[in-house]
């Protein structure tokens, strides 16, 4: 994987802890202009992004899933990084 961006390759659980673990490395030192760099501004984002998340898939050109899979989840949660 080159970028914490691209979750494309989280397919699985085991992919996803990876994918979690990692973030968690990253949040020890958070050099990529992480916006919610505390816990509770962490997951008030998480919580907006997954309200609002429909936009995300319609601007992309993508179906807006129905129920969550292991990728969803971890672009929910990097989008949290970041998501104002």
């Amino acid at each position: 994987m080159d970028s914490l961006n691209d979750t494309t390759w989280v397919t699985t659980r085991a992919d996803l802890v990876s994918c979690i673990r990692q973030l968690g490395q990253e949040a020890q030192a958070p050099s990529r202009g992480w916006e919610n760099r505390s816990l509770d501004r962490y997951l008030e984002a998480l919580s907006a992004w997954t309200n609002d998340m429909d936009s995300y898939f319609i601007n992309r050109g993508e179906p807006v899933p129905e129920s969550p899979d292991w990728g969803l989840i971890a672009v929910m949660l990097r989008a949290a990084c970041f998501y104002e």
